[in-house]
């Protein structure tokens, strides 16, 4: 059973985490829930705070966690600071204690980071209707550029689970990768919903609804919406990324874009576009050290 079904007592709190409205997550009351919810909800809280580079604080909390699945958010806490020991943690939980569903997910997200996509594919396909485990497995088939895998998994899991938010978005994930215009569009409709829905509106639904547009070719609002992204409290790496792609694509100068660039640096110097972009320099500069110039007579 997916303790994080989003049914019941957890709907709310577990859509705010979900659409990355991780302060909402926080700021959720739970003294109303049942003692099993209580202990769920807290999974939740924990995630929230390391998403919001609270790690510290729940490491300091978790301090000697026993049971498997608080070994695993201590984990998902060191994944940046500590990421070989997250990784030996995450290992072990996956062989140990495979069943479990918050094993599943968040040792899932940990293996996933460090690039461990057979170990977090093994471990997430042993779900038993975990609709964490289905989201997951669809973004490390669209990481492997293996978009038939990923539809599988959504087609499969929408036979069960057809008016899930997190199927709504591996849907929209996949639709976004796979086009065309009709798919471009469905997705642009998942995410112009979160986005306009009260309490439930983040700087991701806002970016997912500008990769739509990009798709779809409407720059302008793509860019308004980049532009909203960017001006929230706390920006979005992704909509900085996802700038700088819109940049070049409108042809803006080279200096904002490298400013752009500069600020996604400063927020992860690990991104995947910051690397993408790298190796491809690295690939021109073999490639144009072949070709030396020739001194003529």
């Amino acid at each position: 059973m997916d303790p994080f079904s989003g049914e019941g007592e957890l709907l709310n709190i577990s859509t705010a985490f979900y659409t990355h409205s991780y302060q909402a997550v926080l700021d959720f009351e739970t003294s109303s829930l049942s003692a099993e919810n209580q202990k769920n909800a807290q999974i939740l809280k924990y995630r929230a705070q390391i998403a919001l580079g609270q790690s510290s604080s729940v490491l300091s909390t978790l301090k000697s966690p026993k049971d498997a699945a608080s070994k695993a958010i201590v984990a998902l806490a060191q994944q940046k600071s500590d990421p070989s020991t997250a990784l030996a943690t995450a290992t072990a939980l996956a062989e140990s204690d495979p069943e479990d569903a918050i094993v599943q997910v968040v040792a899932g997200t940990v293996l996933t980071a460090a690039g461990e996509y057979a170990q977090a594919i093994d471990l997430l396909s042993k779900h038993q209707g975990s609709l964490e485990a289905v989201a997951l497995l669809t973004q490390i088939h669209l990481i492997q550029n293996r978009t038939d895998l990923a539809v599988k998994e959504v087609q499969a899991a929408k036979r069960w689970a057809q008016d899930s938010l997190l199927i709504n978005l591996a849907e929209a994930w996949t639709n976004l990768r796979e086009g065309p215009s009709d798919k471009y569009q469905s997705a642009f409709y998942v995410y112009e919903e979160l986005a306009n829905t009260p309490g439930n509106t983040s700087p991701t639904s806002i970016v997912g609804q500008a990769v739509a547009e990009i798709q779809l070719g409407r720059t302008e609002e793509a860019q308004a919406a980049l532009q909203q992204a960017l001006a929230s409290d706390n920006v979005d790496v992704e909509a900085i990324a996802n700038s700088v792609v819109l940049s070049s694509v409108l042809g803006k100068k080279p200096e904002a874009v490298q400013e752009l660039l500069k600020q996604l640096a400063d927020k992860d110097k690990e991104h995947a576009l910051l690397r993408d972009i790298a190796e491809k320099s690295d690939a021109f500069d073999t490639a144009a050290a072949k070709y030396s110039a020739k001194a003529t007579a």
